[in-house]
């Protein structure tokens, strides 16, 4: 029987966006048919290279914008994926805009092998997604989820930020319950941060959004929300029917090898590497330029603070008696729980995981 570790996941970044987001600083770059095709035919050459005959269990078009690309791209890229890798019944997901997506171009990814689909929701107030500099109204994310369920996706994701200019405990709950209502599954909700470099950094838009306390009183608001509405949190931004837990991003959080292919994308497998974010470069490279982060991944104190992330929490047994001396103490103040021999966060104890992890694993 193969184990999980013994699988492997698969992301692809997809750079392209129409317009960039000022909030965003993943890496995108402009939007080019003729990049495109060039682009997918780097990434089948990719995994031509690392194609061993391993299982793959997930697959992830991130991005930048992956709904830019044709059903045919994505038909030709997991056609090759399954040429070179077994294909093990595998999650197949795919980052939605909604502004770039029809009817049509939702029922060809679905017949081209995409099986989950992650849509780039953030907000259900059309004055929020203007400020957002979305390119889509609350109505065409709506849309959108309709019209993937119709084309027969049965797991929907929706993406939520929380923290944003103007965002109140009212126009929140206005949003989740519009949200909620829809034939969705799997709802990723992040707080805003404001990365330096961005438009929004520029903008000083620190100092005109919720400052932390407030964002900390919607996050909790919202966790109460979905609780009570069936979506049940996993992980630090992340709420789930039964079931429908994104097995790729819990790759992620278990330290379970993940192969990163496309400009800017990170893998760990026998190490940590990254490719640089070049598409030019990628486009004309054999095989991808990587760069290692780390020739020993996936330390006791990196799966501690990756399995803190998760509501299932760590076994006890992966902490020192100094760990468990300072855990006994985040108990008694309301931020950490055990139960059966696994030490995890409350949802109050996630808004401030950050400064606990640090304390845990680095302060003698």
């Amino acid at each position: 029987m193969t184990s999980a570790a013994d699988t492997l996941g698969i992301y692809i970044h997809v750079p392209f966006c129409l317009r960039k987001c000022p909030y965003c600083d993943f890496y995108s770059c402009e939007n080019s048919l003729q990049k495109r095709d060039a682009y997918v035919q780097a990434v089948c050459r990719n995994l031509d290279f690392y194609g061993d005959g391993r299982y793959v269990d997930t697959i992830y078009f991130g991005g930048g914008t992956p709904s830019l690309l044709t059903p045919k791209h994505i038909e030709t890229i997991l056609s090759h994926a399954g040429v070179v890798f077994e294909l093990k019944k595998p999650e197949v997901t795919m980052e939605i805009n909604p502004a770039t997506v029809t009817a049509e171009t939702l029922d060809g990814c679905r017949r081209a092998g995409v099986n989950r689909i992650s849509i780039g929701v953030q907000d259900l107030n059309d004055e929020a997604l203007r400020t957002l500099g979305r390119l889509h109204t609350a109505q065409q994310a709506i849309d959108t989820v309709y019209a993937a369920r119709e084309a027969g996706f049965e797991n929907i994701s929706c993406d939520l930020m929380i923290g944003t200019l103007g965002q109140d405990s009212g126009r929140l709950r206005e949003t989740l319950e519009r949200l909620t209502s829809l034939p969705i599954t799997h709802i990723s909700a992040y707080l805003l941060k404001i990365e330096d470099g961005t438009p929004y950094a520029a903008q000083n838009m620190k100092q005109r959004v919720p400052n932390d306390d407030e964002s900390a009183d919607l996050y909790m608001e919202m966790t109460d929300f979905l609780r009570k509405h069936g979506f049940f949190q996993y992980e630090v931004s992340n709420f789930a029917k039964k079931d429908f837990e994104s097995r790729h991003n819990c790759r992620y959080w278990k330290c379970l090898p993940y192969l990163g292919i496309g400009p800017a994308a990170h893998s760990c497998m026998d190490t940590r590497f990254y490719v640089p974010a070049d598409l030019d470069g990628f486009i004309n490279a054999e095989k991808q330029t990587v760069i290692t982060e780390d020739s020993s991944p996936c330390t006791i104190e990196e799966r501690i603070m990756l399995g803190l992330r998760l509501v299932e929490g760590i076994p006890l047994e992966w902490l020192g008696e100094r760990q468990k001396h300072l855990a006994e103490r985040f108990i008694k103040a309301g931020f950490m729980s055990q139960s059966d021999g696994r030490l995890s966060f409350t949802p109050a104890g996630f808004l401030v995981s950050n400064a606990i992890l640090a304390e845990i694993l680095y302060e003698d």
